[in-house]
């Protein structure tokens, strides 16, 4: 039946032919190994971007509570140096900070653009309100107590993000 100058490979196949399937198989599950991690550290990558992103804007809002910002500048300067400065700075962190939406929900986003702007509207109207004789001094204490008499917008902002990185962690 067979000839006998194939029966060596015929018994060579036969004993080869199981641990070729059981390296098919080990190859297979190496490879399906290998992509769950691959998805795993792309998740753990995207999630430590988006904690990044978190903490960056948690530290602008924190450095734009008016109690942060009355001990920037020099005590020399006049109440208009001081809003321009103080715009500036808000202004070019922000800018500074601005890829970060990407990372972090729109609303989110949306309060941090709603806290930003309202420290700047409020810094206008209180330099509007006092006289041209005013001394920094007094800028400072009125822009002050016009922020703790108002709704604490920031804090609320950083609650918002709090909240958002639970759903992240």
């Amino acid at each position: 039946m067979f000839d006998s100058d194939y029966l060596p490979y015929a018994v060579a196949v036969i004993i080869a032919l199981p641990f070729l399937v059981f390296a098919k198989q080990f190859v297979n599950s190496f490879i399906r190994l290998k992509k769950q991690e691959i998805n795993f550290l792309a998740t753990k990558s995207n999630s430590e971007i988006k904690l990044q992103a978190l903490e960056r804007m948690t530290l602008f809002l924190e450095r734009l509570k008016p109690s942060n910002l009355v001990m920037k500048f020099d005590k020399g300067l006049q109440p208009h140096e001081f809003v321009f400065l103080t715009e500036k700075n808000i202004t070019e962190e922000f800018e500074y900070n601005a890829s970060q939406q990407l990372y972090i929900s729109k609303s989110s986003w949306q309060d941090i653009l709603t806290s930003k702007n309202n420290v700047i509207q409020a810094l206008h109207k209180t330099y509007e309100e006092l006289n041209e004789n005013s001394k920094l001094e007094d800028f400072k204490t009125v822009f002050l107590m016009s922020y703790l008499n108002s709704e604490d917008y920031i804090s609320d902002t950083i609650e918002n993000l709090r909240k958002e990185l639970n759903k992240i962690i």
